[in-house]
């Protein structure tokens, strides 16, 4: 099995974190998003998305992170994913919920443009009219988030025990840190990440992503 991904994008990392905690044995192949590898014909052949991750596993090729942890949690019978119609929908609701509605303001509408040279928009201007539009609306997801998916009660994103959801939105919502995000205003958020950081393959899956986050820590950020 290879994985094709990079150890600071918020999509792979999900997937990392699931295969180092169900100890599956995959190799990892780093596609340097910094560097521009992702639009390189040799990655593009591989994913025309030009986007990681991308499993491969016996000749089969699959692409977009929920539906790479879905067939990971299948293929190892994790309870990670339910097997129960109800609360496998709950799962997919919240996936869901992030892949689209969080995801495309918090990751690639704030926080991409200024970490990846090319999410970064052509123009100051355009890059300062990007960030204005989408940190109100990223603030508001963060809201919905603490609120309404957490709470002050649940400890995981879908009731007590983890699921996919969670090693979904835990990298997503992770990604602040490179910013200097401390969670403050979302004490529900901030618990349940901290809950998240407490599994044992949470530090070695991301010290890369943390040696990037102390590597940009004099840069000057937008933060929310």
């Amino acid at each position: 099995m290879k994985l094709y991904m990079h150890p600071v994008s918020m999509t792979s990392r999900p997937v990392r974190l699931f295969i180092a905690e169900h100890n599956i044995p995959a190799e990892e192949i780093t596609v340097d998003l910094m560097k521009g590898e992702h639009y390189k014909p040799s990655f593009t052949t591989v994913n025309p998305n030009r986007q990681v991750p991308v499993l491969e596993d016996e000749g089969f090729r699959l692409t977009e992170c929920s539906a790479i942890l879905k067939y990971l949690a299948d293929k190892v019978g994790s309870p990670a994913y339910p097997k129960d119609l109800k609360q496998r929908a709950k799962v997919n609701e919240m996936m869901d919920w992030l892949n689209t509605q969080f995801y495309r303001e918090y990751g690639y509408g704030f926080i991409y443009p200024q970490i990846f040279p090319n999410n970064k928009r052509p123009t100051d201007a355009a890059q300062q009219a990007c960030l204005e539009w989408s940190k109100e609306r990223a603030q508001n997801w963060l809201k919905v988030l603490d609120q309404h998916w957490l709470g002050p009660r649940a400890n995981y994103l879908c009731g007590d025990r983890i699921t996919l959801a969670d090693y979904l939105g835990a990298g997503f919502v992770s990604l602040g840190e490179i910013i200097r995000m401390d969670f403050a205003a979302y004490p529900n958020v901030k618990r349940w990440l901290d809950n998240m950081k407490r599994l044992r393959s949470w530090n070695k899956v991301n010290e890369v992503f943390y040696g990037f986050r102390d590597a940009v820590k004099e840069q000057p950020f937008v933060t929310l």
